[in-house]
């Protein structure tokens, strides 16, 4: 068996690939009618979605696809699919390949649940045999219940991906390609499908991923593939991953900042630590207990004045608090050029039970021209209360 950290041989090879569309630029049926018949080459125009693109993808590795909208990200996911064929270049594939790309794709919505898992599954390469026998286990992950004997097109959003990601799972994939579908269901939902993507990478299977949230790339992802107008700019390390993201959102933002431009911020945030009340570093901490963020910097001048700030997301990335200096009333010290620390203590921690993530931010005047580092450090909140939610108090019953 392949683990998750040990990446198997190549099961998606996709070489030099390119895919253009033609797009029309006639906006109304009367800009339609008036260029009927006519070759009309100015009112068509053709859009690369995907520019030349060369990647090799390991088994039992977990690939998360990050870009802005329009970046190319869903096209190359539908083109490694075999949804699409591509303009110019090769891909090959092995294995079994199920892919949850578009709500309810290979659903008819006039056919009940229970009809659309035997014809979806069957598009998926399952006998009606191996459907009997995974049935009930399609059922029980979808959670619809007794709308499982309902037509389809009663369904909400909510429920047609439920159960095309019950089928999905289910076919016994060597590949699982996942476009935002995990956005899609309530949190208990969402959490149910990261932990079987995350038992899939632990049996070796691979995971192609498109999603915006960089809190849920993080968690479940070893590899980042980051696009920008159809072409990779950044594949490697996923934190590293989530950076250049935010270069990229970043850029799109400002007016497209040039690197050198954005290496002009004389101030660096190098990482982030936890330390309990003795100073020492730790990644876990109990509920009601303090809590030192320390947020390392390296600043590239002497700064007369500089400012900083914290949120701490859950991994769904919500934000649950956050905090800046300025908000603090506080005035940081002169930093001379070098490595140095800001450190913001939580007295008492009153978050919920589970996993959180820290981001950060410095600036020379806060946000402005900011430095920021997302995601930079994942902690453990530790908590025997019997409450629920994203925040935790004593709570006693009296009359």
């Amino acid at each position: 068996m392949v683990v998750a950290n040990r990446p198997g041989p190549v099961v998606v090879r996709v070489e030099d690939v390119s895919k253009t569309f033609q797009v029309r630029k006639d906006n109304s049926l009367k800009d339609r009618v008036v260029h009927f018949g006519s070759l009309g080459k100015e009112h068509r125009e053709r859009f690369t979605a995907v520019d030349s693109i060369t990647l090799e993808i390991q088994a039992g590795t977990t690939v998360g696809l990050l870009g802005a909208n329009g970046s190319g990200k869903s096209t190359l996911l539908k083109l490694i699919g075999g949804i699409v064929a591509p303009t110019s270049g090769s891909i090959y594939s092995r294995g079994r390949m199920a892919a949850l790309l578009e709500l309810g794709a290979g659903f008819h919505p006039d056919l009940s649940g229970r009809e659309n898992v035997y014809l979806n599954a069957a598009i998926l390469g399952l006998s009606r045999e191996q459907v009997d026998a995974q049935f009930e286990a399609i059922h029980e992950f979808s959670g619809i219940g007794e709308f499982i004997d309902t037509q389809v097109k009663f369904y909400s959003s909510g429920m047609f991906v439920r159960l095309a990601f019950a089928v999905a799972i289910h076919t016994d994939p060597d590949v699982l390609l996942v476009d935002e579908v995990l956005a899609v269901g309530d949190e208990a939902f969402q959490r149910k499908c990261m932990e079987r993507i995350a038992q899939f990478r632990s049996e070796g299977r691979t995971i192609i991923l498109v999603s915006h949230s960089a809190s849920q790339v993080q968690e479940l992802c070893d590899r980042a593939v980051v696009l920008k107008d159809g072409s990779v700019v950044f594949d490697g390390d996923v934190n590293q991953g989530v950076a250049a993201l935010r270069n990229v959102l970043e850029g799109r933002r400002l007016g497209e900042l040039h690197e050198d431009e954005q290496d002009e911020n004389p101030l660096e945030i190098t990482g982030i630590t936890l330390h309990d009340e003795l100073g020492e570093e730790i990644d876990s901490v109990a509920v009601g207990e303090p809590l030192t963020l320390r947020i390392h910097v390296r600043a590239r001048r002497d700064l007369p004045q500089w400012a900083a700030g914290f949120s701490i997301d859950n991994t769904l990335g919500q934000m649950t608090i956050a905090s800046n200096t300025e908000r603090l009333g506080i005035t940081l010290p002169a930093v001379a050029a070098g490595d140095s620390h800001v450190d913001f203590r939580i007295e008492k921690l009153y978050l919920g039970a589970g996993q959180y993530y820290v981001n950060a931010n410095v600036s020379e005047v806060i946000d402005i021209d900011s430095a920021i580092l997302m995601q930079g450090r994942m902690f453990t909140v530790r908590d025997e209360t019997t409450n629920l939610g994203l925040v935790t108090a004593r709570i006693s019953v009296g009359s």
